[in-house]
């Protein structure tokens, strides 16, 4: 096309998703053109879509202005999952454990070193079974065992879980029952059998009181709580309370760097620290092997 000069006139520009679309607006990030249905409001001009999938639209990684927990973590749709997930567990090895007998019990259970005269074998964590640890934090044999159990894990969890977010939460409630397994280990008597997710409930309890010391709630009710656990742990006998000790000291130790750490160095502190408790749990359980069949 020509004007009255005989001059060419520029093409006009085309959205380059809807080409047959003529605009004059163009992305601030990429230059290209977009139409009114694809431009979207950024702080100054308008985006693409494809600009504002691929990042914040100021410049920081996708994902960077998320709305973020107190820790640091992802804020999900269900605050619940993975405490769903992990309640799910329990009782599916409740079932399965009422299905097979003392067969799943004897195979799963924590045990340091122990003879077994069915099969004529050692058997236990110093054989090899390191497994132990963390198995025997999803068994229960009684009713009552796993009905408190998962009460309390219903009751605490999902505040820890939105506190949180679910990767820290759940990195929380392993490595207290691996404490509590690993204290276990350390006093108990070796051919001592000890099962239940006490530890890792345990846990729980020291992470909610950081929890609500960090947030500046009223500490009395987790207190109190905790109190009358520690003393039915220390009161009534079969209660095995290095267990229960164990998870207490990692979980407020782990909720303590997850909470409290910096936001400029937060993933090295929470990292580090979940690392740290990791590694003294396998030098721990070392030590305590080398020393029964050494």
């Amino acid at each position: 096309m020509e004007d009255q000069q005989g001059q060419a006139r520029p093409e006009p520009a085309r959205c380059y998703r809807h080409p047959d679309r003529e605009t004059g607006i163009s992305c601030v990030r990429c230059d290209r053109p977009v139409c009114p249905e694809c431009m979207i409001p950024a702080s100054v001009g308008f985006q693409c879509p494809e600009c504002v999938r691929g990042g914040s639209g100021t410049g920081h990684a996708p994902g960077a202005s998320r709305p973020r927990t107190l820790a640091g973590g992802t804020v999900a749709a269900d605050p619940r999952l993975v405490t769903k997930v992990l309640l799910g567990i329990n009782v599916a090895v409740f079932v399965a454990v009422l299905t097979a007998g003392d067969r799943l019990v004897d195979a799963l259970a924590m045990v340091g070193h122990a003879f077994d005269p069915a099969t004529a074998e050692w058997i236990g964590v110093a054989d090899g079974e390191w497994y132990r640890m963390l198995t025997s934090a999803f068994l229960h044999q009684e009713p009552w065992h796993i009905g408190f159990n998962m009460l309390a894990l219903w009751w605490l969890g999902p505040q820890l879980e939105a506190a949180l977010g679910r990767w820290r939460y759940l990195a929380l409630y392993l490595l207290s029952a691996l404490g509590g397994s690993t204290l276990t280990y350390l006093l108990a008597a070796q051919n001592q059998m000890s099962l239940g997710a006490s530890g890792a409930i345990f846990g729980l309890f020291g992470a909610t009181a950081v929890l609500m010391r960090r947030m500046r709630y009223d500490m009395r009710p987790i207190l109190v709580l905790l109190a009358i656990n520690l003393a039915i742990t220390f009161t009534f006998s079969g209660i095995a309370w290095e267990a229960h000790l164990g998870g207490l000291v990692v979980g407020a130790v782990v909720a303590y760097a997850m909470v409290h750490a910096p936001r400029d160095r937060r993933a090295l502190v929470q990292y580090g620290t979940c690392a740290v408790v990791l590694l003294g749990v396998v030098v721990a359980c070392a030590v305590r092997t080398a020393e029964l069949i050494g």
